[in-house]
Protein backbone atom coordinates (compact mmCIF):
# COMPACT_ATOMS: atom_id res chain seq x y z
CA UNK A 1 0.00 0.00 0.00
CA UNK A 2 1.35 3.38 -0.98
CA UNK A 3 0.15 6.34 1.01
CA UNK A 4 1.27 9.89 0.75
CA UNK A 5 1.26 12.46 3.48
CA UNK A 6 0.62 16.05 2.42
CA UNK A 7 3.58 18.36 2.79
CA UNK A 8 3.23 20.76 5.68
CA UNK A 9 5.00 24.10 5.40
CA UNK A 10 4.79 26.17 8.57
CA UNK A 11 6.02 29.39 6.95
CA UNK A 12 3.84 32.47 6.65
CA UNK A 13 3.19 34.31 3.41
CA UNK A 14 0.70 36.95 4.53
CA UNK A 15 -0.89 38.46 7.62
CA UNK A 16 -4.48 39.70 7.87
CA UNK A 17 -6.72 41.06 10.61
CA UNK A 18 -10.39 41.25 11.42
CA UNK A 19 -11.95 42.92 14.44
CA UNK A 20 -10.97 40.13 16.84
CA UNK A 21 -8.23 38.02 15.22
CA UNK A 22 -4.87 37.98 13.51
CA UNK A 23 -4.70 35.49 10.63
CA UNK A 24 -1.68 34.01 8.92
CA UNK A 25 -1.78 32.56 5.41
CA UNK A 26 0.75 29.74 5.25
CA UNK A 27 2.81 28.50 2.32
CA UNK A 28 1.03 25.13 2.29
CA UNK A 29 -2.39 26.75 1.77
CA UNK A 30 -3.57 26.66 5.37
CA UNK A 31 -4.69 29.67 7.38
CA UNK A 32 -4.20 29.83 11.14
CA UNK A 33 -5.57 32.50 13.42
CA UNK A 34 -5.33 33.66 17.01
CA UNK A 35 -7.35 36.11 19.08
CA UNK A 36 -5.94 39.62 19.17
CA UNK A 37 -6.45 39.50 22.94
CA UNK A 38 -3.43 37.17 23.09
CA UNK A 39 -1.25 40.01 21.77
CA UNK A 40 -2.00 43.25 23.67
CA UNK A 41 0.38 45.30 21.50
CA UNK A 42 -1.41 44.24 18.33
CA UNK A 43 -4.79 44.71 19.98
CA UNK A 44 -4.01 48.33 20.84
CA UNK A 45 -2.14 49.09 17.59
CA UNK A 46 -3.71 51.22 14.89
CA UNK A 47 -4.28 50.05 11.31
CA UNK A 48 -1.01 51.55 10.05
CA UNK A 49 1.01 49.86 12.80
CA UNK A 50 -0.67 46.49 12.17
CA UNK A 51 -0.04 46.85 8.42
CA UNK A 52 3.69 47.45 8.93
CA UNK A 53 4.93 43.89 9.37
CA UNK A 54 7.72 41.79 7.91
CA UNK A 55 8.54 38.11 7.78
CA UNK A 56 11.49 36.97 9.86
CA UNK A 57 13.33 33.67 10.06
CA UNK A 58 12.46 32.75 6.46
CA UNK A 59 8.75 33.07 7.24
CA UNK A 60 8.73 31.19 10.52
CA UNK A 61 7.97 34.44 12.31
CA UNK A 62 6.40 37.85 11.82
CA UNK A 63 7.72 41.12 13.24
CA UNK A 64 5.91 44.46 13.70
CA UNK A 65 8.67 47.08 14.15
CA UNK A 66 6.37 49.95 15.15
CA UNK A 67 5.14 48.09 18.23
CA UNK A 68 8.08 45.70 18.78
CA UNK A 69 5.94 42.56 18.49
CA UNK A 70 7.08 39.16 17.21
CA UNK A 71 4.95 36.06 16.62
CA UNK A 72 6.33 32.59 15.93
CA UNK A 73 4.22 30.62 13.46
CA UNK A 74 5.31 27.20 14.81
CA UNK A 75 4.70 28.50 18.35
CA UNK A 76 1.09 29.34 17.48
CA UNK A 77 0.64 25.75 16.39
CA UNK A 78 2.17 24.29 19.53
CA UNK A 79 5.34 23.25 17.73
CA UNK A 80 8.90 23.90 18.87
CA UNK A 81 10.46 27.03 17.37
Amino acid sequence: MNSSVPSIDHTALNVRFDDNSVMFDLADGRMISAPLAWFPRLLSANVAQRSNWRLIGRGYGVHWPDIDEDISIPGLQGLPD
